[in-house]
């Protein structure tokens, strides 16, 4: 199997920096819309046969050095008592939005062998079929961003109910947080345990935060995650969307990797961060769509200061877009292989 990821994230010789593409299994790709035309995308999520042929795809198509589960963050919030529905052109919706103490007192922590099996046969399956070809990876949504949607019900663009609450009904947030933790941290260790070889906790709202309220509303969440999920031995990546004013307290939460955004310069990062973590990322979601020399001389210059961090996967710093050429794609890996090795 090429480890090349895992040892990576281990901070180990490679014999060039591997790369693995956020969202890489989704609508770009014709193979995966020629499956998606058969299901919805809850289903396709709950469907373990069908998650684990479109995880597979870019492993294929592009050659990417690590695999991703197909699912999405919102699907633990389905047991811990949330309806969830995934409407076209508005995204995510979850009816009767957390408020109050009695809304969270109403939810559950979850038990993944019994409320997500198709999670766990997914690894399953996905595992046998990657045995000789790449690692998987599994993963979460962090503790505030989940709280986001389930205090939203759904997207949000001020977090206006969301930091209400934080601010003026402290005790209902934090227990919401505690609960969410608890979830997350059983779900985790659910995918480890059924073969998940890393993890990366999603923190896609994170960078909303003023670094204060982070330390105080976040944090404490993901450090008590993560130091869940230490003893079963395998890396951790923490990815904070909009990171910069961040990156030193994202530190302290104790991952083996810092993913980081494309609003960053990837050198400066690796300062802030020291040498005791590996970096993931950060190209421009959107530098997919410049032309081959321009893509080039970014990959370059993300390589080189790359370079210097105790490890590097190369990633975008954001998930890859539905518009973008799946050749150029396949060019980014191929350029990111020959390049750095």
């Amino acid at each position: 199997m090429n480890d090349t990821f895992l040892r990576a994230c281990r901070g180990e010789d490679v014999e060039y920096t591997p790369i693995w593409i956020m969202r890489q299994a989704g609508r770009y790709l014709p193979d995966y819309q020629e499956v998606r035309r058969k299901v919805d995308f809850l289903t396709l999520c709950k469907t373990p046969e069908l998650a684990a042929e479109v995880t597979i795809q870019p492993v294929d198509i592009l050659g990417v050095d690590a695999a991703i589960l197909f699912s999405d963050i919102l699907i633990p919030l389905e047991s811990m008592g949330m309806k969830l529905r995934f409407l076209e052109k508005k995204g995510p919706v979850l009816s009767r939005p957390v408020r109050k103490m009695k809304d969270v007192e109403a939810l559950r922590t979850i038990k993944p062998k019994k409320d997500v099996p198709f999670v766990l046969d997914t690894i399953k399956i996905l595992r046998r079929k990657l045995r000789k070809k790449v690692p998987l990876i599994g993963f979460a949504g962090a503790p505030f961003t989940l709280a986001t949607y389930m205090i939203e019900g759904g997207s949000s663009k001020n977090f206006l109910h969301t930091k209400t609450m934080m601010f003026s009904a402290p005790e209902v947030f934090h227990s919401l947080m505690e609960r969410i933790t608890e979830t997350t941290m059983e779900y985790l260790s659910a995918q480890i345990r059924a073969g998940a070889q890393a993890v990366q906790i999603f923190d896609s709202w994170a960078g909303a935060l003023a670094p204060d309220d982070y330390r105080e509303h976040s944090l404490p969440y993901v450090k008590k995650t993560i130091e869940a999920l230490k003893p079963l031995g395998v890396p951790i990546i923490y990815f904070v969307n909009n990171c910069g004013g961040l990156l030193e307290l994202a530190r302290t939460a104790g991952a083996d990797v810092i993913g980081i955004d494309w609003r960053v310069d990837i050198g400066k990062a690796i300062t802030k961060l020291g040498k005791g973590v590996s970096v993931q990322g950060n190209l421009d979601p959107l530098a997919l769509f410049a032309d081959e020399r321009v893509l080039e001389s970014k990959v370059k210059e993300i390589l080189k200061k790359g370079s210097r961090a105790r490890g590097h996967i190369f990633n975008l710093g954001h998930g890859i877009i539905p518009q973008t050429s799946p050749d150029m794609a396949k060019k980014l890996v191929q350029m990111v292989h020959e390049l750095s090795g």
